[in-house]
């Protein structure tokens, strides 16, 4: 089976170049990829202080005769896209999305966090994989496009979208975006981050490796609970009903009972998937998991980054209280709750469970942040089939494999618009080289930033002498 870290990401050299990056010119004839990752990575880009990594690489974007498109540049954001056709002119199109911003630094790096310094076949800093490694590769890859293949008749136009922050995690990213430009963006198709190579992170020997495609995701429903008491202030006197006793009791109510597993039609392809690569009994239930359910669900409590692609989830992340004293009782008592929905899942529903498993009619209901309800992309249009060709092109004899994906990204924004949305960064990782996103060290190696590149290369290849029949 897979272990809970590695389907947790699954579920994605020449020392002293670093100093040299910064004096390099913008000419793109001279600027290498990883030249250009190195000097995008040198520059901070935590939420919020985006722009001048937006700047620099918008003008790298414009040196290389793209049309640029200001999609809100103020207060702190900094969106645009970059494409192969003025927007006027209104063709369909393939959009590659990617994210300007980094989480902040972590303790215990050997290199800076924006070091862009290139060390044994390494480019290290943050955002050299998640998320500038591949805004390169989208960029360098249409580059190709532009000067390499006539394109002058592609029915689609070519599009990065370029955003300020991920997951409409501040209000200037994808949700200004999609509030003032969807019309103008005319969205075909969208692509974005996703998983990489799947065979280097899972228990078991595999043949060939495995890239993950990812069609659909979780939906964030995060609520605040919260129940009012008025009574005895005095930690001296316990009162029959105070905020914090009845708040605690209904938490336990809540939590203690085990969530349901939910075998949809991306989750159960998923086992069938890996059923090939398994022998006897285990090979036999992977292949019919609606029928060996019962044998299944057991196994998948026991990863709960597995089980949590077969369940809608329910984390407890916060509990408060209006006292700051110990020797006072609170009259307010709060609670958050992280909740994950399957797509199918109805929010409505959801929440009357909630309720009903509380068992304390007191407590108010609060739902904080709900993204859009969407539907599974589809695995038969010409996007998806040209994405999973790509792929295999460049690493011959490779599979690819359907993936429902336990977090939340804007590409279910775009979703929830009947857009085709498809994850993927098709490369090789390996699992120390996964667990530096968003850890110590962050870095990607050079061959990868090269070969994820010629994957969207392909890709946008056959999209602009495809036909949109």
């Amino acid at each position: 089976m897979i272990r809970p870290l590695q389907l947790l990401v699954l579920l994605c050299s020449f020392s002293g170049f670093a100093q040299q990056a910064k004096h390099l010119g913008t000419d793109p004839a001279l600027i290498s990829s990883a030249e250009l990752l190195s000097q995008y990575v040198q520059i901070p880009s935590e939420s919020g202080q985006e722009a001048d990594a937006g700047q620099f690489f918008m003008e790298q974007c414009r040196n290389r005769g793209l049309h640029i498109s200001p999609l809100g540049q103020d207060d702190g954001q900094f969106n645009f896209m970059a494409s192969l056709f003025p927007l006027e002119e209104k063709k369909p199109n393939v959009v590659l999305m990617n994210h300007i911003d980094v989480v902040p630094d972590n303790e215990g790096n050997t290199h800076g966090q924006y070091s862009g310094e290139i060390e044994d076949g390494y480019l290290y800093g943050r955002g050299a994989i998640d998320n500038k490694g591949v805004a390169v590769m989208h960029l360098v890859a249409l580059s190709r496009i532009k000067a390499n293949e006539n394109y002058q008749d592609s029915p689609f136009n070519i599009s990065m979208l370029t955003v300020s922050c991920e997951e409409a995690q501040c209000p200037g990213g994808m949700q200004h975006v999609l509030s003032n430009f969807v019309e103008e963006i005319n969205a075909a198709v969208v692509i974005g981050e996703g998983p990489s190579d799947l065979s280097t992170l899972m228990d078991g020997e595999f043949p060939n490796s495995i890239y993950g495609i990812s069609r659909a995701h979780k939906r964030a429903y995060w609520m605040e609970l919260e129940i009012e008491i008025d009574g005895f202030g005095h930690g001296s006197v316990t009162p029959d009903s105070y905020a914090n006793k009845e708040m605690v009791a209904a938490l336990q109510s809540l939590t203690k009972k085990k969530q349901k597993a939910v075998f949809n039609d991306i989750n159960t392809e998923f086992l069938k998937g890996m059923a090939q690569y398994r022998k006897g009994i285990q090979r036999l239930v992977l292949k019919h998991p609606r029928l060996f359910k019962p044998i299944l669900v057991p196994q998948l409590r026991k990863t709960p980054e597995l089980f949590s692609i077969f369940s809608n989830t329910m984390t407890l992340t916060n509990i408060n209280s209006s006292s700051q004293t110990i020797n006072t009782n609170s009259v307010v008592a709060k609670a958050g709750l992280d909740c994950r929905l399957l797509p199918e899942t109805d929010e409505k529903e959801f929440e009357a469970e909630i309720k009903k498993r509380l068992k304390n009619e007191k407590i108010k209901l609060k739902v904080i942040k709900s993204t859009p309800r969407n539907r599974p992309s589809s695995n038969s249009n010409i996007f998806y089939k040209n994405l999973k060709s790509a792929i295999l092109e460049q690493y011959p004899g490779a599979e690819t494999i359907d993936v429902l994906m336990p977090n939340i990204n804007d590409m279910g924004y775009f979703r929830a618009l009947n857009v085709p949305a498809y994850g993927s960064i098709p490369i090789q990782l390996t699992k120390s080289e996964v667990e530096s996103i968003h850890g110590i060290d962050e870095r990607i190696p050079l061959s990868e930033l090269e070969s994820g590149t010629n994957v969207f290369y392909i890709f946008l290849k056959k999209m602009i002498y495809s036909s949109t029949d």
